[in-house]
């Protein structure tokens, strides 16, 4: 949250020019690290940040937004059963869903991040059912950016010139790294070429997987 606090604040997400209201939203009990978060933001003395709101409900925090950014999730204790870490994850995304149905912007962009993010966005989207599904999107992106590590690594290649490598699932057990469609960039021709090509294909069916699923 604070690197994302920071990059909203200094422009580079939505630009230098667009002015924002931060609403930032938690559970009652963690208002104190609100208050926090809200003084951080304020002494950063952003250009861009026209105002900074705090609640501990949705409903308030939603109201006419135009884009959420989902990333708190029940954490999974030691010892918690799977079923139990589910049922948590429900009521919090559920109230998003309900949330965003009611008071967001019809056009909200919705992004989740909380881990299982694709379980999470599925939760949440169920429960806003006059939203499209194409404005939810969930992100395994440190799983993405561990999958193109190993590729480049392997082909010798640098992540700057590898595209199109998928992760399909959860951040679990189950997850799978897929390079099917993956291509990099031939420094010297510049044309880009399958990757599959150039790597142990065995390799990417067990060690890219167990490492990315794993590490």
């Amino acid at each position: 949250a604070y690197s994302l606090i920071q990059s909203l604040s200094k422009g580079d997400i939505f630009g230098h020019e667009q002015m924002l209201q931060l609403n930032l939203v938690d559970i009652e009990k963690c208002r104190d690290a609100l208050e926090g978060i809200a003084l951080e933001i304020e002494d950063l003395a952003s250009h861009v940040v026209s105002n900074c709101v705090i609640t501990s409900s949705p409903l308030e925090g939603f109201k006419d937004i135009d884009v959420a950014v989902l990333i708190a999730s029940m954490p999974h204790l030691k010892g918690m059963e799977r079923s139990h870490l589910l049922k948590g994850n429900v009521e919090i995304f559920k109230a998003a869903g309900v949330a965003l149905e009611k008071v967001a912007k019809k056009t909200v962009k919705v992004l989740v991040v909380a881990n299982p993010c694709n379980t999470n966005a599925l939760i949440t989207l169920q429960y806003a059912p006059s939203l499209r599904r194409s404005q939810f999107t969930a992100l395994s992106l440190l799983d993405q950016n561990r999958a193109t590590a190993q590729v480049a690594k392997m082909i010798d290649c640098n992540t700057d010139n590898l595209r199109n490598v998928i992760i399909w699932g959860n951040h679990s057990s189950t997850m799978y790294p897929d390079v099917s469609q993956s291509e990099h960039r031939n420094c010297k021709t510049g044309h880009y070429e399958a990757t599959l090509d150039f790597i142990d294909k065995q390799w990417s069916r067990t060690k890219l997987v167990e490492t990315v699923r794993n590490r």
